[in-house]
């Protein structure tokens, strides 16, 4: 469990324990504590955080979040050249660790300051609070921007500039619904598409093409 569950867990139990002395007096209020109970388990689900299985081959490029993939378009249509954007979108059943896409070090991260609107809208990278955070690998670099939606409220960055990170390993994550967008140069070949589902930090979306 990610150790942003814990505030949220405490707030629970005190709550759940002032409302069970009160309930001696006060029936009705044992509904309150289950209630309670509940939410500690929706809170407990939410911040799970799994371990992965991460692929070993050099190549890989895999997804930074668990989702689906709702965009998958050029950045720049009209250049042949042109990276590419693959959109993950998160529900609030799903893991919402994200993850290093390749190995490398991180060159720059940038919050951006910005609205809650829905993060499926198309301008959500545009117009949302958000992190952005530039990743250096030995043969390509990548960018991971961590959109905050209409409920998620919080983006969490957990590494600095100059960290080093393996492929696959956690770097943040996003309170509640939320949107995670990689782009990716030229030179990675996608091998996802748009409507799949994608597991963070485990599924190959692209692989780096071998240098002419």
């Amino acid at each position: 469990m990610a150790r942003e569950a814990y505030p949220y867990l405490a707030w629970c139990a005190a709550l759940a324990a002032l409302l069970a002395m009160l309930a001696g007096r006060f029936p009705l209020l044992w509904w309150l504590v289950g209630l309670m109970g509940v939410l500690a388990a929706f809170v407990a689900y939410f911040f799970r955080d799994p371990e992965r299985v991460i692929p070993a081959e050099d190549d890989a490029v895999v997804a930074p979040a668990d989702g689906l993939i709702t965009r998958l378009v050029p950045v720049a249509p009209d250049n042949p050249a042109s990276p590419w954007l693959v959109s993950i979108f998160l529900s609030p059943l799903d893991v919402h660790i994200n993850r290093a896409p390749i190995a490398g070090v991180i060159r720059e991260t940038l919050h951006r300051p910005g609205h809650f609107k829905s993060a499926l809208r198309e301008d959500a990278a545009l117009i949302n609070e958000q992190f952005i955070l530039t990743l250096e690998g030995e043969r390509v670099t990548v960018t991971l921007k961590q959109i905050a939606g209409l409920i998620a409220r919080r983006c969490v960055q957990w590494k600095k500039v100059g960290d080093r990170v393996a492929r696959g390993e956690r770097i943040g994550l996003i309170k509640f619904s939320s949107r995670t967008d990689l782009i990716v140069p030229p030179e990675v070949a996608l091998c996802v598409k748009q409507g799949e589902r994608v597991v963070g930090g485990t599924t190959i979306i692209g692989r780096i093409r071998p240098p002419d």
